[in-house]
């Protein structure tokens, strides 16, 4: 049977610390995915997941319940991932560098599909991954919580600790500048 996470939380706080092993299971690939795609980097993003749990951890007794934990989890996950950032100040990323950090290409599942099926389906997501990956940071983190993780917007508003209408703007407006980006890449690609 399934434990809830508040459960978890509390088995935790009372001194039964592998609890946390089992919300770490829970939740570590989500937020792994998460990270992937709001840092750019398949390393960078499991430095950060690490970071957030420890911190998580180390932090459990302030969670007040008020929002699910995940909510909460990606919260400091984030904050980890602004603070790495800051530290490194890092250039934008290249379409070759972002292939080589995201992994390996996928693989084409339809194996009728015509021949270039699976290229054109790769050159497609890494154009969006390059294009998203460029994006402001406060844009594209609420599009991948919102077209990635799914979050309506009250979650998202509670995750970044902002108002709705700020983030309906900046899910707007990064639509719009991922949409530019896109157009630019595929017009750049045409020549």
């Amino acid at each position: 049977m399934k434990q809830d996470d508040r459960e978890l939380i509390a088995d935790c706080l009372s001194g039964q610390t592998q609890a946390f092993g089992a919300l770490v299971e829970r939740y570590q690939d989500r937020l792994y995915n998460s990270l992937v795609s709001v840092v750019g980097s398949t390393d960078e993003a499991l430095d950060v997941a690490q970071d957030a749990f420890v911190q998580a951890f180390e932090k459990l007794d302030s969670f007040r319940g008020d929002s699910a934990f995940y909510s909460w989890l990606f919260r400091i996950a984030l904050n980890a991932a602004v603070s790495r950032h800051r530290k490194k100040r890092r250039a934008t990323v290249s379409i070759d560098a972002a292939r080589d950090n995201t992994g390996q290409e996928p693989a084409d599942t339809h194996p009728q599909a015509f021949p270039g099926f699976a290229l054109e389906q790769t050159e497609r997501q890494l154009a969006v991954r390059t294009a998203l990956a460029e994006l402001p940071e406060d844009f594209r983190t609420v599009l991948v919580l919102k077209e990635i993780e799914g979050m309506k917007y009250e979650q998202i508003a509670e995750t970044l600790d902002c108002p709705v209408g700020t983030v309906r703007s900046r899910i707007h407006r990064g639509r719009i500048e991922l949409r530019a980006k896109l157009q630019r890449m595929l017009k750049d690609d045409d020549i």
